[in-house]
C-alpha cells in the first residue's frame, strides 16, 4: 500500500512536470523566450490547450489544460483527472482525486527567478528556483517556411515550418498553424525532439491582458520548499503517520 501511494504521488508530479515541459522543448521550463517566438506578436493571452504526447497511439497521453501568458510570465493549469491514455489508469486517477493531487497549476516567474507548482486540492504549493534563461529574446534567429494552407478547428491557417536558433547555434524545429483570423495566433503547434513528439492544440483564445494575481500563489496556501517534503506529509496523512520510505528526487 505504501509503495502504491508513493507511486501515485510520484506519477502526479512526473505528469505535471512532463506536460508543462512539452510546452518548453526549447531551453528552459515551459513557456520561455524561445517558445515565445512561435507566438509572434501575441505577448499576452489565455487559452484552453490540449497536449498530446507519445510516439504512437498506444502510449499517447492527452492532457487538457489552460495556458495563460503575460509577456514573460506564464501559468499552466491542468486536471490529471481528465487525462487520457498513456500511464493514466482509472485506479491511479481515483487515488489522485482522493489525495487532492489531480489538479495542478504551474507558474513560471522569470522576473523573480522562481517557479511555483500549486496543488489547489491541498491548498499547497512548492516554490523552486527557476533556471535563468540567459538567451536574450532579440538574439534568436527565426526562419519560417510556408508549407500550405489548412483549416484547424474552424480557423483558416497558414501552415509553417518554423526553425528557432539561439545564440549558441542550437536549433529547434516546429510545425505551426497560424490562424489568419486571429492575428496569426498559433492554434496548433507540433514539435519533435530527442525522439519525443508533442502536439499542442489551442482553443477559446483571448488576447486580453490577464489578471496579475494569476501569477502568484494564493496567500492562504501552505508553502513547501520541495516536492519531497510535500509528498512525505501527504503520505503520512493517508497512511496514518507510519514510517515512510524516502520519496524519489523530483524537483
Amino acid at each position: 500500500m505504501k509503495k502504491h501511494t508513493l507511486a501515485i504521488l510520484s506519477l502526479s508530479l512526473v505528469l505535471a512536470g512532463s506536460a508543462y515541459g512539452q510546452m518548453g522543448r526549447m531551453p528552459g521550463p515551459g513557456y520561455n523566450s524561445a517558445m515565445a517566438k512561435l507566438f509572434g506578436d501575441n505577448k499576452t493571452f489565455s487559452a484552453d490547450v490540449e497536449i498530446q504526447s507519445g510516439a504512437s497511439d498506444e502510449n499517447q497521453t492527452t492532457i487538457p489544460g489552460k495556458m495563460i501568458v503575460d509577456e514573460t510570465k506564464s501559468r499552466f493549469e491542468m486536471n490529471l483527472g481528465d487525462a487520457k491514455g498513456g500511464r493514466m489508469s482509472p485506479s491511479a486517477i481515483q487515488q489522485m482525486k482522493a489525495m487532492g493531487m489531480e489538479k495542478t497549476v504551474t507558474i513560471s516567474r522569470p522576473d523573480l527567478k522562481l517557479a511555483y507548482m500549486l496543488y489547489p486540492g491541498m491548498s499547497a504549493y512548492v516554490a523552486t528556483p527557476l533556471k535563468e534563461d540567459t538567451t536574450k529574446p532579440d538574439s534568436f534567429k527565426v526562419e519560417s517556411t510556408e508549407l500550405g494552407k489548412e483549416m484547424v478547428d474552424g480557423h483558416p491557417c497558414i501552415k509553417n515550418k518554423v526553425v528557432v536558433t539561439d545564440d549558441r547555434g542550437k536549433s529547434h524545429e516546429s510545425t505551426v498553424w497560424n490562424a489568419t483570423d486571429m492575428k496569426k495566433f498559433p492554434v496548433k503547434i507540433v514539435t519533435s525532439e530527442g525522439g519525443n513528439s508533442a502536439t499542442l492544440l489551442f482553443k477559446n483564445v483571448s488576447t486580453s491582458k490577464p489578471d496579475a494575481a494569476l501569477f502568484n500563489p494564493p496567500s492562504d496556501y501552505k508553502k513547501y520548499d520541495s516536492s519531497q517534503t510535500l509528498m512525505m506529509e501527504q503520505m503520512k496523512k493517508h497512511m496514518g503517520g507510519m514510517n515512510m520510505p524516502t520519496p524519489p528526487n523530483h524537483p
